[in-house]
């Protein structure tokens, strides 16, 4: 009867251990903790993809830079200077000797496209265009870095949770065994009865060792998305709480607003853009070109007298005007002409298809959301019943009703129910984070 009452009360202790279960931080590694905005931004700026498509935009900014240029006239300088030795004859003496002369010559040239057919306006408008689709590939990057950052995110918190769950379960389970072990001992129970409890243990501590072990993955998976060095502490720190919020737009609402805002849209309407510029750059083939150009020059002989009155005797200027129209080219120009107006069609499919996967991909996720609210919902329905029925084993064994190991099958359904709505819930959180996403709300929790 003393060994039945002190079994008891310890059953009740363990009772009210996990009737005060919360989930906490587990596996804290010593360094600082990492809020989900933080990692987001830290992926954003440490991320090799990103930082890769930054430096496409500077190369596409530099583009745009020299396409401006391209419509100021150049100026080129030049300078030679020279000497020379050979034999004359004296008309003095009428002797023959040797005589070294210098020779010099500068110019100054410059020229400047005036009509090209446009070629130079439409490459301007289309190296701004790229520009504008290197910024939006930046915006692009981040937005799935986020998401891949918040899944791992919450895919940490969610083991953390499970973690604290296992491991009272665990204590439970071990303490249930050393008290088997006394019973057995003293002849109050099975063999059969100790046996079950101590698989059941082992089984426990698999659990344990299998959802830690999933916890590393992804504190790992995080890390390398933040780029953290392997030697480097970190964890995540948890909100205060994680509850679900039921508020999303209906999917014709999300499906366009995601096609008006997302930059993987604009980036292809952008893509349409250019194509049709290539076009006219292509047909600025066909046309005429008209160049205008000068030059000054001037130059001297230390055989013709003073220096300066050469340079201003020899100062020779030029201005001209040049025109070049193609008459056979061999149907370069045309084939380049045709070759665009693909590329046009071509970026016509690309834009269709970037709007049909957009749509594709929020449909998933409203889907998604559906799918998990209706297991939040389920889980929700089945861990009010776990509860109740532990609730029940309890009282009926304080009246004696329920043998312990009745009370153990109660107590593991209900932690069942307990990680089935911990996962539910995180699920829902999940899914409900990225169908906004897809709205431009950003990531919060």
């Amino acid at each position: 009867m003393a060994i039945t009452k002190i079994l008891i009360g310890w059953v009740l202790a363990c009772v009210f251990a996990i009737d005060g279960l919360q989930a906490q931080d587990v596996a804290p590694t010593g360094g600082v903790k990492f809020t989900l905005l933080q990692c987001i931004e830290q992926a954003k700026l440490r991320n090799i993809s990103i930082n890769t498509l930054r430096l496409s935009q500077q190369s596409a900014q530099q583009d745009l830079l020299a396409s401006k240029a391209s419509k100021l006239p150049n100026l080129t300088g030049t300078a030679g200077q020279s000497a020379s030795n050979g034999k004359s004859v004296n008309s003095f003496t009428a002797n023959v000797q040797n005589q070294t002369y210098l020779t010099g010559s500068y110019a100054v040239s410059s020229s400047v496209t005036l009509y090209n057919g446009l070629y130079l306006n439409n490459d301007i408008k289309q190296k701004g265009l790229l520009v504008q689709s290197a910024n939006l590939n930046i915006l692009q990057g981040e937005n799935d870095i986020t998401l891949q950052v918040t899944e791992a995110f919450l895919s940490i918190l969610l083991a953390k949770e499970n973690i604290v769950y296992l491991k009272d379960l665990v204590n439970t389970s071990n303490a249930q065994v050393r008290q088997e072990v006394l019973l057995y001992n003293a002849g109050s129970i099975a063999k059969n009865d100790l046996v079950q409890m101590q698989a059941q243990n082992a089984t426990d501590n698999y659990n344990l060792v299998t959802e830690q072990n999933i916890y590393r993955q992804n504190v790992l998976t995080l890390k390398q998305l933040l780029l953290i060095p392997f030697d480097t502490s970190f964890d995540v720190s948890a909100p205060d709480s994680m509850d679900v919020q039921r508020m999303y737009p209906a999917l014709d609402i999300a499906v366009n607003t995601a096609l008006q805002s997302r930059p993987e849209v604009k980036n292809s309407q952008l893509g349409l853009q250019v194509a049709r510029l290539d076009l006219e750059k292509a047909r600025a083939g066909l046309l005429p070109t008209v160049t205008g150009s000068g030059s000054a020059s001037s130059g001297y002989s230390s055989q013709s007298g003073e220096y300066f009155r050469q340079l201003d005797n020899n100062f020779f200027q030029q201005l001209g005007l040049s025109l070049t129209v193609p008459i056979f080219s061999r149907r370069v120009p045309r084939t380049a002409v045709e070759k665009s107006k693909i590329a046009i069609a071509q970026s016509g499919l690309t834009l269709q298809n970037t709007k049909t996967v957009l749509s594709q991909q929020v449909e998933q996720a409203y889907i998604n959301v559906q799918n998990a609210e209706s297991q939040y919902d389920a889980a929700v329905e089945t861990l009010k019943a776990a509860q109740e029925g532990y609730r029940i084993a309890n009282e009926q064994l304080k009246a004696g009703a329920v043998n312990t190991v009745q009370l153990l099958l109660e107590k593991n359904v209900y932690l069942q129910a307990l990680q089935a709505y911990t996962q539910a819930k995180y699920n829902t959180v999940l899914y409900i984070k990225i169908y906004t996403f897809y709205m431009g709300d950003p990531v919060t929790l």
